[in-house]
Parts: C-alpha cells; sequence; structure tokens
C-alpha cells in the first residue's frame, strides 16, 4: 500500500523516487519500488478515454479530419447537379445511397464488425433518416428548381443549427464568444449567397430548409454516436439500415424516371455515394468526436464558399465579386470559433 500510495503524489515522486521508478503508459501516473510491489500493489486504473477517436494530440487531427469532410461535402451539391443530368432526383438518391451502403458493408465484413448495441440502434436510425436519405433527398428535389449557389443557403446555417441541435441534445453549453462568431460567420455567408443569387426566394426553399433541419439532427446524433464507436461504424451502420429500403427503392425509381447515361452523371453518382456519404461522413464524424460537435459544424462555414469556387470550375457558374471579402471574414469567424472555449 505504501508503494501504491507514493505513486499518486507525482511531485513528490519527480524529486524523490528511486531509479527503479517508472511510468504506468495508461494511466500517467509513476509506479516506485521493486517488481514484487509493483505487482502486489496492482494494475493502475485505466485513465478515461474519449472515445475510439482520441489519440495523443486530438485537436489538430480532429480538426484535419473534420475539415476533410467540410471538402468533400462541398463537392456534394455540383455532383448531384452533374447526377441529375442523368438520373432524377429519387433514382439518383435510392442509388447514392446504395452503392455507399454496398461499400460500407464490405468494409463492416472485411473487419468483422459485431452488430451495435441495442442502444445504440435509435441514434443511428436517427443518422440515417437525416444524412443518409433526407437531406439527399430533399437538395436533390431542391436542386431541380434551384442552382447550386443558392443552394449554399442551407449549409450557410447548418454550422449555426448543428450547434444549437448539440447544445439541447448533450447539454453542453459552448461560450459567449463562440456564439457570437458563429452567428456572425452564418450572417456573413447568408448575406452573401443571397446576395449572389439576387436576394429572390426560389420554389426549393422549403426543400431546403428541410434538409437543414433533418440534417443538423443527423449530424448531431452521429457525432455523440462517434464517441463510443469509430466514425466509419457509424455511418456504415446507418447505411446498412437503410439498404433494403434504398435497394427497393432504386428498382422501383428506376423503372419510373428516365435514365440518360452521361460522363458527368455517372462521375457525379460516384462521387456523391463514395465521396460525399462514405468518406466524407466517416472523416466528419471521427473529427466531431475528437473536437466537440460545434466546433466541427463551424468548420462548416466554409463549405458554401468551396461550393461556390466548384460551382464555378464544374458548373460555369459566375462567382460574385465580394467573394474573397466573404472567404476572409468567414475565416475570421472559424478561426474565432476554435479558440472559443467550449
Amino acid at each position: 500500500m505504501r508503494a501504491q500510495n507514493s505513486a499518486t503524489n507525482a511531485g513528490r515522486i519527480a524529486v524523490h523516487t528511486s531509479p527503479q521508478a517508472t511510468a504506468d503508459p495508461a494511466s500517467g501516473r509513476l509506479a516506485t519500488g521493486s517488481p514484487a510491489a509493483r505487482r502486489a500493489a496492482g494494475p493502475a486504473p485505466a485513465a478515461p478515454s474519449a472515445g475510439p477517436a482520441a489519440d495523443a494530440s486530438p485537436r489538430p487531427r480532429g480538426t484535419l479530419l473534420a475539415a476533410l469532410g467540410v471538402v468533400a461535402f462541398s463537392l456534394t451539391f455540383p455532383s448531384t447537379a452533374w447526377g441529375l443530368e442523368s438520373f432524377g432526383p429519387w433514382s439518383l438518391v435510392a442509388l447514392r445511397s446504395t452503392l455507399a451502403a454496398l461499400i460500407a458493408g464490405a468494409f463492416l465484413l472485411a473487419r468483422r464488425v459485431p452488430l451495435p448495441e441495442r442502444r445504440h440502434w435509435a441514434g443511428l436510425a436517427v443518422v440515417a433518416g437525416g444524412v443518409v436519405v433526407g437531406f439527399p433527398l430533399l437538395t436533390s428535389l431542391a436542386l431541380q428548381t434551384s442552382t447550386t449557389s443558392h443552394a449554399a443557403v442551407v449549409v450557410g446555417l447548418l454550422p449555426l443549427t448543428t450547434a444549437v441541435f448539440a447544445a439541447v441534445r448533450t447539454g453542453r453549453r459552448p461560450s459567449r464568444t463562440f456564439w457570437i462568431a458563429a452567428l456572425s460567420g452564418a450572417a456573413v455567408v447568408i448575406a452573401f449567397t443571397l446576395q449572389q443569387s439576387g436576394g429572390a426566394l426560389s420554389t426549393g426553399d422549403l426543400y431546403l430548409f428541410g434538409a437543414l433541419l433533418v440534417c443538423a439532427a443527423g449530424y448531431t446524433e452521429g457525432g455523440r454516436l462517434a464517441r463510443t464507436m469509430p466514425g466509419w461504424q457509424v455511418i456504415g451502420w446507418a447505411l446498412i439500415l437503410c439498404l433494403p429500403l434504398m435497394a427497393v427503392g432504386s428498382v422501383v425509381a428506376l423503372s419510373l424516371e428516365p435514365v440518360r447515361l452521361t460522363a458527368h452523371g455517372v462521375i457525379g453518382l460516384v462521387w456523391v455515394a463514395a465521396g460525399s456519404t462514405f468518406f466524407g461522413l466517416y472523416v466528419w464524424y471521427r473529427g466531431m468526436a475528437a473536437i466537440g460537435i460545434p466546433k466541427a459544424s463551424q468548420l462548416q462555414l466554409a463549405q458554401p464558399l468551396l461550393t461556390l469556387v466548384w460551382s464555378v470550375s464544374l458548373l460555369g457558374e459566375r462567382l460574385a465579386p465580394a467573394a474573397p471579402l466573404a472567404a476572409g471574414a468567414v475565416l475570421v469567424c472559424i478561426a474565432v470559433t476554435q479558440r472559443a472555449r467550449g
């Protein structure tokens, strides 16, 4: 007992311990005395873990992973616009989810991942309904009448909405500085995108605002689950949950909607399935688990501006001269949210 008690006083050990003192890698505490004394004292208690996504320096790694997710998501609207050249909106969404579920299923089978615990299935259903079915379907319907530039209004509001959902769902309250920066960033993005679209609201706005709500709920629940299981398993099981419905939906939708295969259409389908739905959500949920849902969500303030860049380069849409100013203001807001007290 003397050896175990001395192991808890790190300050004294640093000055007085013998050369036989060693560090326990699991807890970070020092254990002193002979090997026999350490065996008698028993194993040191394990340090609490933040989950599978935790590592030695979770903040930089988590920020990088979440940023990769934002880049992947920023290509979603242009890729969806390409996919709609070949498929109807219902066919595109069903095929997108089916292909992504097959990719996820292959990974789950190869790794022999056991089924999630029963308590996680309700949360996975929220992820499935929000980010696998709801957001892709509603935005695909909206993009039939809206440009990708106008649809970026949804993404401009999504970070703030996700932060609100996370505060309600998890009970964790970010600082006042965080909320001021988040509101400022959302205001900049909304003002910029509305200015670019001429300030007019399209007929697809109802779809867009619905997509905003269901996606924020799915992001929040997925970020919470990613603290207890790897991010790729969160989106993987959510996709598997939707596979029966989406497989049947693909057959029905393809029989009812016209199909005109083009290179753009196929590339768009492949990207929204493998890039946005599987890879993007995989790194996104890992990033949220490492740095927290509110901070990760604010990285998405850059997503509408990235989407506008892709819209210009891939779709030939015109970019407003105010884009550099808006980008600079958004980056400042992101920096403040990342440094604000969580």
